[in-house]
């Protein structure tokens, strides 16, 4: 094995520059419940090896130089679950907020949470709190979570923010832009995701950052979160930093051939 060969091995994303690679990864994290079911466990065992995904996953995003991981871990439309199923997922976030605090503090990792506290258990909101405060002079990537999140009713509250600042006579209908809205949504002082990353096969965004993800470039794989880890993460960088992005334009080639010589 030579030195490159070596190096490719050490880091599958050697040969992807770093002005190639996402800056701002979104992971809807889906397949708990069918990777258990598959073996025949219990759907929370899906959710506890989940928690082991998004362990490698954040290791992945520090080690291949994204600046921000957005994890989709709870939509406002999951209450529908069973009863039992939600109190197991409230015990392991409330769980995973306690393990993770000295991991973040130790890696320099910022923590944001975006979502509506309403109707999350007051011991999670607790510990949500405490781990906020043990990681506000954190400067490294940042972890997003999504929490009794939902993007239309992100948009709701946006605009009924602005509403109340036209109302009160701090704002004019004239004022109201796109950087306005992006100001008033949850994700204010975080930049918009450059890809958005969805396991188990599905072909849909479900309500997570409808706004912000206008831009982003998409990539589905049928691995199932619990079984998702670096190699995967990887390889959608890889597909990622391979595309043509143009953001409405035309790219050099697509100019050439059309533009009058």
């Amino acid at each position: 094995m030579d030195v490159n060969e070596s190096a490719s091995v050490a880091d599958p994303l050697a040969d992807v520059p770093e002005q190639r690679r996402p800056k701002h990864v979104a992971i809807i994290m889906d397949g708990n419940g069918r990777w258990a079911q598959q073996r025949g466990l219990p759907r929370i065992e899906g959710h506890i090896q989940g928690v082991e995904s998004v362990r490698r996953v954040m290791e992945g995003c520090r080690d291949y130089g994204v600046q921000v991981l957005t994890l989709y871990c709870l939509s406002s439309e999951n209450w529908k679950r069973p009863a039992q199923e939600l109190e197991f997922l409230m015990t392991l976030l409330k769980e995973y907020l306690i393990a993770e605090r000295q991991n973040l503090i130790d890696n320099n990792l910022q923590l944001k949470i975006i979502g509506k506290r309403q109707g999350l258990p007051d011991e999670v909101q607790r510990e949500m709190d405490r781990t906020l405060d043990a990681c506000r002079d954190n400067d490294g990537m940042v972890l997003c979570l999504a929490i009794n999140y939902g993007a239309r009713l992100e948009m709701v509250d946006a605009v009924q923010d602005i509403a109340r600042q036209v109302q009160s006579g701090g704002l004019s209908p004239e004022d109201i832009d796109e950087e306005l809205i992006s100001r008033s949504l949850y994700t204010k002082s975080i930049r918009d995701p450059d890809l958005l990353i969805r396991t188990s096969g599905e072909m849909r965004v479900s309500n997570f950052l409808l706004w912000q993800i206008s831009y982003a470039e998409l990539w589905v794989t049928d691995v199932l979160w619990p079984e998702f880890d670096k190699h995967q993460l990887a390889l959608a960088i890889k597909n990622y930093a391979d595309r043509n992005r143009r953001f409405g334009g035309l790219d050099a080639s697509s100019r050439a051939t059309e533009e009058p010589s």
